[in-house]
């Protein structure tokens, strides 16, 4: 299953499942310098990042290639939510003589097929960049028991892709969500949005999978970026 059928699959169901993304867009917001008022958001789900923006705003742009997210994200006269992938050459378009404030980005950008590329275009409209990425070491666990690594960028690889064109600071974390149960534990995985790296697994090696996971817990890692463009002028 790819990565936009299961963030659609479970759209409606998301916001009990996104206990690790509710918490990094809360402290996404809450790092952001004064109050901008021109926002672009690239995959706004149903609206995780933008319930935490207490001020006024001119525009908030918020993007998701999920037509069932963008149903669900809130609506307003300042407000504009557009459904297509930040990877594509539509969105590369839709950023000509655009300006932004700032771009926010929370528990997308890891799935970009080019952030390199994405990246650069988004320096052509805007200074300032703030973003946080799941990385691979999430579901570390999972990935030493399956053998399969993980289809999510490696830290290394984020922080090259971002230095090539913004002087960048970075955070790294680990969380640990904990489950009263074994099957609580994989429904998350399931519903989650993050279950990707466990989609490729045929019956028997999702039973295997199931047997020897013995923690009760599952692992995240994210990366806070806060980038400043090398190239943009206003």
């Amino acid at each position: 299953m790819n990565v936009k059928n299961e963030f659609s699959k479970h759209a409606n169901e998301y916001g009990n499942y996104n206990i690790i993304q509710q918490i990094i867009a809360k402290a996404l917001v809450r790092d952001i310098d004064g109050e901008p008022k021109k926002i672009l958001e690239l995959g706004c789900g149903s609206g995780q990042i933008f319930n935490h923006v207490n001020w006024d705003v001119d525009h908030y742009k918020a993007i998701d290639f999920s037509a069932q997210m963008c149903a669900l994200h809130p609506k307003g006269p300042n407000v504009e939510v557009a459904c297509m992938s930040f990877d594509s050459s539509e969105f590369r378009d839709s950023l000509q003589q655009q300006y932004y404030d700032v771009v926010l980005s929370a528990s997308a950008l890891q799935w970009s097929k080019d952030l390199p590329l994405v990246i650069e275009s988004l320096t052509s409209c805007t200074k300032e960049i703030n973003a946080v990425l799941f990385s691979s070491g999430t579901f570390k666990s999972i990935q030493n028991i399956t053998q399969k690594p993980s289809p999510i960028l490696d830290i290394d690889t984020i922080k090259h892709a971002f230095e090539q064109y913004c002087d960048c600071s970075f955070e790294v974390f680990t969380y640990d969500l904990k489950f009263d149960s074994k099957k609580e534990l994989f429904a998350y995985i399931k519903n989650s949005g993050v279950s990707s790296s466990n989609s490729t697994l045929c019956f028997k090696e999702a039973k295997h999978l199931y047997k020897s996971y013995d923690l009760d817990y599952l692992e995240f890692e994210v990366i806070f970026v806060k980038a400043f463009s090398k190239s943009y002028s206003s």
